[in-house]
């Protein structure tokens, strides 16, 4: 997949979201200016426009069949840093990575990351992306200052904290506009070293009283679950939280580097991805993979030391990760319950355990207080996500009853990674949705902006 500039007119080209799953094809256009991306809508045609970073979104959110995509990597200036607040303004197609390694040596970092550094700013505010510090921190938007609004007159509109436009953009999928630049309060730290502490929960039951009474002890938290585990094994997981490790825990070598940031990268293989045949990540090789991680894992440790890249962004060195579940790629399902439907998600992790479909990654966090955004997806409670391969035979039917559970427990399931949810269970998800749509028609009467996702579920 490549992109065209601007100012030459682009061929239609597969378009696809990290999952791999349901191409369409859309012409992909990369401005590099505030002025071409507004060209760039004024012609986007009949089909509208979508903008687009760098395609981690699991789903079909930028996708745009028949219209146009707008690839907003090349907006990547980092416009002002204020090392003395921790405040900076940039383009919307900056990437996490690229914040890091500008910021970190001064001292600050992102205020919240996803499980990859590979996203843009202006895609961190579009899915209001959250983190393992949730619970402390809350998502993105929290941390943007004001942002720049492309919007489909053609204007450009400063939205701030507060006002329905900013609201209706943080998490809006990129369908109020495009973001254009973004101010951001970042968080101070000493080192670019965790302090990692981790230890094994037998089951579900004991993963979500460990989680429930000492998570406020920790600004990050994270339990990786195995879902094939069943009986009395049921949703054992691997506990691992962590703080920014201040500068006096270091050993004097490491004190000498406290700030640097290298994130270590595998050799990449593009080739090896066509090599993995279908079906390799099986019941029984996820299965095995399961109990040697699960086993593998400490009974308990406190205060490891690790680097950044390794805590939260552990697949970013593995090129093409997404590739390894071959030709047909895979879902990713995440759902959040509030607290007080403790068992709807037992229910719902029982039930994925009974089918046995083959999950190596899937985490539970918890969710602090929801945030302003209307289609923000977290709300306090237990969000539980998970990675399966496509094509399984009887998945749709597993994960549409999932919905079914997951609405009846007035929980959501999180737009930047679906791919699949019926339209009908929207509303009873997002009850902020007719005002996010009335503004919608405010802002965009003529539809300019829209997705495959936004077809999908008439957002």
């Amino acid at each position: 997949m490549s992109a065209e500039t601007a100012d030459a007119p682009p061929l239609p080209v597969p378009v696809t979201g990290w999952g791999r799953t349901a191409p369409s094809a859309a012409r992909l256009v990369r401005p590099r200016t505030h002025e071409e991306a507004a060209a760039a809508v004024r012609g986007s045609g009949a089909r509208g426009s979508i903008a687009r970073g760098l395609g981690r979104a699991y789903g079909d959110a930028a996708q745009n069949a028949g219209g146009a995509v707008l690839d907003m990597t090349g907006l990547d200036r980092i416009r002002r840093i204020d090392a003395e607040t921790g405040v900076v303004v940039c383009d919307a197609g900056v990437s996490l990575h690229r914040l890091m390694e500008v910021l970190l040596p001064l001292g600050w970092f992102v205020p919240v990351t996803p499980g990859t550094r590979q996203v843009t700013v202006g895609g961190a505010i579009g899915a209001d992306i959250h983190g393992k510090n949730h619970h402390v921190s809350g998502s993105f938007s929290r941390h943007v200052l004001s942002l720049e609004l492309l919007t489909a007159d053609g204007e450009v509109r400063t939205a701030l904290p507060g006002t329905d436009l900013f609201d209706a953009t943080a998490g809006g999928m990129g369908l109020t506009g495009v973001i254009l630049s973004a101010e951001l309060r970042l968080h101070h730290v000493e080192t670019s070293l965790m302090s990692v502490d981790t230890e094994r929960a037998a089951d579900l039951d004991d993963l979500m009283a460990r989680l429930t009474a000492t998570d406020h002890r920790y600004r990050y938290s994270v339990a990786w679950i195995d879902l094939l585990a069943r009986g009395a094994a049921t949703g054992r997981a691997v506990l691992t939280r962590g703080e920014h490790a201040p500068l006096d825990a270091l050993p004097p070598r490491a004190a000498r580097r406290a700030l640097e940031f290298r994130p270590r990268r595998l050799p990449s293989a593009p080739g090896l991805a066509g090599l993995v045949p279908d079906g390799l990540l099986g019941r029984t090789s996820v299965t095995l993979f399961n109990e040697f991680w699960y086993r593998r894992a400490p009974r308990s440790r406190t205060g490891e030391l690790q680097r950044l890249p390794a805590f939260f962004h552990p697949l970013d060195g593995v090129p093409h990760w997404n590739r390894i579940y071959g030709r047909g790629g895979f879902v990713q399902y995440q759902f959040v319950v509030g607290y007080g439907q403790e068992d709807a998600l037992r229910r719902i992790v029982r039930r994925i355990a009974h089918h046995g479909f083959p999950s190596f990654l899937a985490v539970l966090k918890r969710f602090g207080d929801g945030d302003p955004g209307w289609l923000s997806f977290p709300v306090p409670g237990w969000t539980l996500a998970l990675d399966i391969p496509a094509g399984l035979p009887g998945l749709g039917a597993l994960l549409d009853a999932l919905d079914e559970d997951v609405a009846g427990a007035g929980g959501r399931v999180y737009l930047a990674k679906d791919s699949r949810l019926r339209p009908e269970l929207l509303a009873a998800m997002y009850p902020r949705l007719d005002r996010f749509r009335a503004l919608r028609a405010e802002l965009d009467p003529r539809g300019v902006f829209v997705s495959d996702l936004s077809r999908r579920l008439s957002l």
